[in-house]
């Protein structure tokens, strides 16, 4: 069954069968009644009548947060002074 756009007296508009359509209704184009709707509007901003593209959730970082610890710099040099020498920390607190 062919449907078609009409617009009534008021102002408003619908599809409807050809057939049920009433002599105060007047029948537009479909492009004016996509304009009239404001599907226009939602096609256009969108796109295909949908959410719009990406839409949902995301992981809130892209990346692992890195973790910064202020030290001196005796500190600093003590853990640098491990880790060349490959010390472990947890055989160093047995003692």
């Amino acid at each position: 069954m062919p449907y078609v756009c009409v617009k009534d007296a008021e102002g408003y508009v619908t599809k409807k069968l050809r057939s049920e359509v009433a002599k105060d209704e007047k029948i537009i184009s479909e492009k004016a009644y996509l304009k009239a709707s404001g599907l226009a509007a939602y096609e256009k901003e969108f796109g295909h009548g949908g959410a719009r593209k990406n839409a949902g959730r995301k992981p809130k970082y892209s990346q692992p947060l890195r973790i910064q610890m202020r030290v001196t710099k005796e500190e600093k040099d003590f853990i640098s002074y491990a880790r060349a020498r490959g010390l472990v920390l947890a055989n160093l607190m047995k003692v």
